[in-house]
């Protein structure tokens, strides 16, 4: 009997070698980005913790009622819902207060311009959800506080007024008609932080009047225009909605012209 040993297949040890020093070399290269990524976690801790701070209490809050009012139409994080809401990415705390406190939103339905109505929210459940908004996004913000026009003079507001707001706006800040079935509300019933919102932020078909227009104190001069005109009382009479010659002089026609052709036909007869 001849003695019969095997053989191994040519090139067999050579593959199980490389095989294996590509096993430990993976091994080695997990380990270290391991090691690299735990000195990372402990010696960095202020990135990660920057990287998950948490929201501000008004911001907690707004977010809840987010959530329950607002997510249908603009979706999670107000990345907007096609065919029902835009989204809200960068609008700001200012345009959020302006139309929650306006009635404006929630809307609805969608109509050629959303208009003021009944708020839903109160005042501090509005800059709530601006507050989420803000942090969520960025944006707009209201400067502090509620009386803004203290801080304007009404002669200059009244320049400003005429040359940047009238035409739409009227002169008596009575509103008026815009195409396409929309127009320029009435500010009789607005506050002051609604009014620098307008402007700041441009709701509906209202341009925009950043800081480079107008800056802040040309905007107090238009506040305190405008609630100078909210203040005045008429004493002149009846003020015929205050807009203007077209009003009066309809109100002369209808009233004292007809009048007056009444009593001639009067004294005619009786003579």
């Amino acid at each position: 009997m001849k003695n019969e040993t095997t053989v191994p297949a040519p090139g067999a040890p050579r593959q199980r070698g490389r095989v294996s020093r590509r096993m430990s070399g993976a091994l080695r290269m997990f380990a270290a980005l391991m090691f690299a990524g735990g000195l990372y976690l402990t010696f960095a801790p202020g990135v990660q913790a920057q990287g998950a701070a948490p929201m501000s209490d008004a911001a907690q809050a707004g977010q809840a009622l987010y959530d329950t009012s607002c997510i249908t139409c603009h979706g999670n994080n107000a990345q907007g819902v096609d065919g029902r809401g835009p989204s809200l990415i960068g609008v700001g705390s200012a345009a959020v207060e302006f139309q929650v406190e306006t009635g404006r939103m929630p809307a609805a339905r969608q109509e050629a311009q959303a208009e003021r109505k009944q708020p839903q929210f109160t005042t501090d459940q509005a800059r709530q959800l601006g507050a989420y908004i803000q942090e969520l996004g960025g944006g707009p913000q209201l400067p502090a506080g509620e009386d803004f026009a203290s801080k304007g003079k009404v002669s200059r507001g009244g320049e400003l007024f005429r040359i940047n707001c009238s035409s739409c706006h009227a002169f008596s800040t009575g509103g008026g008609a815009l195409s396409s079935g929309k127009y320029a509300p009435t500010l009789t019933e607005s506050t002051d932080r609604q009014i620098y919102a307008a402007m700041l932020t441009g709701p509906q078909n209202m341009p925009v009047f950043g800081d480079t227009e107008l800056d802040p104190q040309d905007k107090y001069d238009i506040i305190a225009y405008v609630r100078a005109l909210q203040d005045d009382q008429d004493p002149g009479g009846w003020g015929l909605g205050r807009f203007g010659p077209v009003t009066e002089g309809l109100a002369i026609f209808l009233v004292g012209v007809v009048a007056l052709v009444f009593a001639a036909l009067w004294i005619a007869g009786k003579s």
